[in-house]
């Protein structure tokens, strides 16, 4: 491993040595045991001088300014700008990643970007952003440097935004979620034999974290779905799914059915069809959840949030563009004076769908 790999590196605390001389890392359920020199399946947490260190703290694959409806998050601030990063590597090993030249770079021009985690809150609050996500990968991996950016955000009255597979073990988690204000959780599968085979993970430390989110903490969540044909998306599968979470999540959380495209190491796998993401939704609603969202497919209908007490469409959207807004200063139905759970203002954001890719190399805090 190259030393100058080592430049920016951090060290980390949630690690213990081994009897036989090895560091095992302890962020994640993976556990990864290493040797002097050597790094996590993640890439960026490594083995260096008897502990293990974070190599990528302060370095970015890139900011960009995005709806935060493309975390996605409907029901956390609609309408505002969102400022976007994210670092390389990932901790899991899904062989359909929608982000595989970014979360499995193992190159360091990858890392084009640098900032201070005061500098990305600033830039921010600069932009009118209301939140910071971190994205594009797992935050698990870098989350010594979202903690600090996160608590630099909150000086600025900037928001946090974790999007996440929520595979990550319970005491880091605990730490992680103390400085998150929203997140969006990844819930890839509800099988083991899926997490397992086609990520390289298991099913049930990503259902502890929605667990956790749900019960002990104050932290908006939504959870996403990507639905793959074949494979994700069988009708017993989704009733399972949809059941489990109206029991231990109840049902108000917001779920996004989103359809898959073949990438990575699935591209003999055709996209989804839109009548799939809409099946998945009739079934998550039959079952109990109220706020049931289809993503990567025009659908204006599954995109938007309607009123479960007396149907009213509360917020319409066209893909990333809010076309209507019913709710009043308290985020209550104009219509029947029912709340919708979430985190609103008085009025919704104005962003629409502009995407503004931002570089911050050189920028002061």
């Amino acid at each position: 491993m190259n030393e100058e790999t080592f430049d920016s590196a951090v060290a980390t605390k949630y690690w213990h040595k081994l009897d036989d001389g090895r560091i095992q890392c302890d962020v994640c359920p993976r556990y990864c045991k290493l040797h002097a020199g050597q790094r996590g399946l993640c890439f960026v947490r490594a083995n260096h001088d008897d502990r293990i260190v974070l190599t990528t703290y302060g370095r970015s694959s890139g900011f960009c300014v995005d709806p935060v409806e493309k975390k996605p998050l409907n029901h956390f601030l609609p309408g505002t700008p969102i400022l976007s990063f994210g670092t390389a590597g990932c901790n899991l090993a899904c062989k359909f990643c929608q982000n595989w030249d970014i979360s499995k770079s193992r190159e360091w021009d990858t890392l084009q970007d640098s900032a201070t985690p005061q500098t990305i809150a600033h830039t921010a609050k600069r932009l009118g952003c209301r939140s910071v996500a971190y994205t594009y990968n797992d935050p698990v991996i870098f989350m010594e440097y979202a903690v600090d950016i996160a608590q630099a955000c909150r000086e600025q009255g900037v928001k946090s935004v974790a999007v996440t597979a929520g595979y990550m073990a319970e005491e880091p988690r605990r730490e992680f979620y103390r400085y998150m204000d929203a997140a969006n959780v990844d819930l890839k599968g509800f099988t083991e034999n899926f997490y397992w085979k086609v990520c390289g993970a298991h099913l049930e430390p990503v259902l502890e974290t929605l667990e956790y989110l749900k019960h002990e903490t104050q932290v908006w969540f939504e959870v996403t779905t990507l639905l793959i044909p074949g494979q994700n998306d069988s009708e017993k599968e989704l009733e399972e799914m949809t059941q489990w979470a109206v029991e231990n999540l109840g049902p108000e959380v917001p779920w996004h059915f989103t359809a898959f495209h073949p990438d990575w190491k699935m591209t003999d796998i055709p996209p989804t069809p839109a009548a799939t993401l809409m099946r998945a939704r009739r079934i998550a609603m039959k079952n109990g959840l109220r706020y049931v969202y289809t993503g990567n497919v025009h659908d204006e209908d599954g995109g938007s949030t309607y009123c479960h007490h007396c149907n009213a469409k509360l917020i319409g959207r066209d893909w990333y563009v809010l076309t209507a807004w019913h709710l009043d200063k308290d985020g209550k139905c104009k219509s029947c004076g029912t709340p919708l759970p979430g985190v609103f203002e008085e009025r919704p954001g104005t962003w629409g769908a502009r995407r503004m890719p931002v570089r911050l190399s050189g920028v002061a805090a």
